[in-house]
């Protein structure tokens, strides 16, 4: 038999403030000590009251403005009551029928909704010494300012899922209202899932085809990988039960990345079963009258979709040249940076060799300067200050002391012939290690290229005295002992000289 998939998401993440939800206690999801940034709020003490978090409120609005969302005239919180062993007021205050956002749109997906409620603490499961089972709980994450985006059931496979949930943690990102890192638990994923025959929909309008099938929803998926393969799960698995005659069970599975396979956990919810209600302690709220949206629409940063387009129209990259350097909004600020640098440069006469600099800085930045980077362990937030010089005047024992106007300089000496690519890595090298201007750098290791022709042809001649059988074998028409004899003058050169000036020589002496 043949099946339709319907698959929605819910995703969670964490949001960047500089305290909870509901309370002052630190918001630090480095702090690795247990229950350190907590209080009587997030502890539920008795008495203890909530208070809203505005610029958590703020967040959500910024993302509901970035996807075409419309914020709520009036907004409130709501009790969500079912028994969580890592959240001590036995609810968790959440939205329910009057959210932040509702509606909005990212690569043709619809949203339903978008909402703000507080995060769980966190359960750590031990084994004692003597093999007793064991469960702690740190409260340090309990209350932190959780947004939660609910989709349409508008995403037909996994593949569009992962691009749906990779462009959602990119935007979280540029916006700057979460760092989105699935590897600290800060955005979580959660696919919903059923099918239904593609015979029962055929030769039906498209408003006779809202019936779905019976709706699974899967969490525990902490790696966009993890999604894929749950979604591809389940999908098959739904499959082989409908096609045994057995109809699919509504309820929540969770995830086993070990076993790649998904397990029942409960049956599913409903809305009713958590018995909302409004919050008694935090009335209704306007954000229309909290914030200036309209202010805050026009001031939005702009999003990956606007950069990767004006990338290519203003420096000349390939859309695949594009999306790599958007993945990364600190790389993508950097090679712009250097690219602003080049603009002059390019105005100017170069060197017969020329070839696009803003493709040569794209080249040794995503390639020589990354690699610098990972071998030493560090990223573009801790190498420099874009612009300028690292904040504290170095970047750690092992490197990273460099900027765009540095590897901006680097790129105009190859563009101008005074280096060839040899020279450029050994200078982008000292430069990472030290700070150093690579033109500093140029003439403090004598790292010039060897352009005279006269000063070529005696290094050439030295050459042909020490290899007379390849040019005896060149004079005889055997094309590859060229290319030995450029090889050995390019290693005497230390990779300081042209290549192709070298081949020329060469040729124009062997036919004397």
């Amino acid at each position: 038999m043949d099946y339709l998939p319907t698959i929605g998401l819910e995703i969670h993440a964490e949001l960047k403030t500089k305290t909870k939800m509901f309370c002052d206690s630190l918001n630090d999801p480095d702090e690795k000590r247990p229950n350190v940034n907590v209080c009587p709020v997030c502890l539920a003490h008795p008495g203890a009251m909530p208070a809203i978090n505005k610029k958590a409120v703020e967040a959500v609005i910024k993302v509901g403005l970035a996807l075409g969302g419309i914020i709520n005239p009036v907004s409130k919180f709501d009790r969500k009551n079912y028994f969580y062993p890592d959240l001590p007021k036995g609810y968790q205050i959440s939205q329910y029928d009057q959210p932040l956002v509702v509606g909005g749109e990212l690569l043709g997906v619809n949203l339903t909704r978008i909402h703000l409620e507080e995060d769980t603490g966190t359960l750590i499961h031990a084994t004692s010494d003597k093999g007793q089972e064991t469960s702690l709980v740190d409260f340090n994450r309990a209350g932190i300012p959780l947004m939660e985006l609910v989709t349409d059931p508008d995403i037909k496979t996994a593949e569009q899922a992962v691009s749906f949930g990779k462009e959602l943690r990119l935007i979280l990102r540029y916006l700057g209202v979460s760092d989105a890192d699935m590897e600290k638990g800060q955005m979580r994923l959660e696919a919903n899932i059923s099918l239904r025959e593609i015979a029962d929909i055929r030769g039906l309008r498209a408003d006779q085809r809202g019936k779905l099938g019976t709706k699974v929803e899967v969490k525990n998926i902490n790696s966009f990988k993890a999604l894929s393969s749950a979604i591809q799960y389940e999908i098959k698995r739904q499959a082989e039960v409908l096609d045994s005659g057995v109809k699919v069970t509504q309820e929540t599975r969770g995830w086993d990345d070990a076993k790649q396979r998904t397990f029942s956990q409960r049956l599913k919810e409903e809305a009713h079963d958590y018995r909302y209600f409004p919050e008694p302690d935090l009335p209704p709220f306007e954000p229309i009258k909290v914030f200036d949206i309209e202010d805050m629409r026009r001031h939005l940063p702009e999003l990956p979709t606007q950069k990767r387009e004006r990338f290519q129209k203003e420096f000349g990259l390939s859309s695949e040249q594009a999306e790599f350097l958007v993945e990364d909004k600190r790389q993508a600020d950097f090679f712009e940076a250097a690219a602003s640098e080049l603009e002059e440069e390019e105005k100017e006469e170069v060197s017969s060799i020329e070839k696009k600099p803003r493709e040569i800085l794209f080249n040794y930045l995503t390639s020589d300067l990354a690699g610098l980077m990972n071998e030493s362990g560090i990223k573009f937030d801790k190498m420099s200050a874009i612009g300028g010089s690292p904040p504290d005047g170095r970047a750690g024992a092992s490197g990273g002391k460099i900027n765009p106007e540095q590897l901006a300089h680097l790129v105009d000496l190859i563009v101008d012939g005074k280096i060839m690519s040899r020279q450029a890595k050994d200078i982008l090298k000292k430069m990472f290690e030290t700070g150093s201007d690579p033109e500093e750098i140029l003439e403090s290791e004598s790292l010039h290229t060897v352009s005279g022709e006269e000063d070529l042809k005696k290094i050439i001649l030295e050459i042909f005295r020490e290899n007379q059988k390849a040019v005896d074998d060149l004079k005889k028409g055997k094309v590859a002992s060229l290319e030995f004899l450029v090889g050995k003058t390019m290693a005497k050169l230390r990779g300081r000289g042209n290549p192709e000036t070298i081949r020329g020589i060469i040729s124009a002496e062997c036919t004397k």
